[in-house]
């Protein structure tokens, strides 16, 4: 069964920070483009951040730049999302998903999704 679980989500005070993975089975991440969505209550989803199959390339949503840094390692099989400096306005589910196209503006053509972590920065 092809699958991503993301995990790492949780209660955090503004300022902290969480650390977020992707993990997956059933298939390899290697040659896929792998993105973190997220989408908060009443909102629609949006594009946090993407990185290239290779890892060389990264992008990140203007809200995030600066305090979230995104990462894979192909030989854990797995992709993390490190976030600082939280505010409460980052509060949402945030997904992982694997796909097909990297640009400078986002991932594109996502195959796979996971189910999501919910993420909740409050004092």
């Amino acid at each position: 069964q092809l699958q991503l679980v993301e995990s790492g989500g949780g209660l955090v005070q503004p300022g902290g920070s969480l650390r977020l993975s992707c993990a997956a089975s059933g298939f390899t991440l290697d040659y896929y483009v792998i993105g973190w969505f997220r989408q908060a209550p009443g909102k629609e989803r949006e594009g946090v951040s993407c990185i290239s199959s290779s890892g060389g390339s990264t992008n990140y949503a203007d809200s995030v730049k600066g305090r979230f840094t995104i990462s894979r390692d192909n030989a854990k099989n797995a992709v993390y999302l490190q976030m600082n400096s939280l505010k409460p306005e980052d509060t949402a589910v945030y997904y992982c998903a694997a796909g097909s196209v990297y640009s400078q503006y986002g991932c594109g053509g996502m195959n796979y999704w996971g189910k999501g972590t919910l993420v909740t920065v409050s004092s």
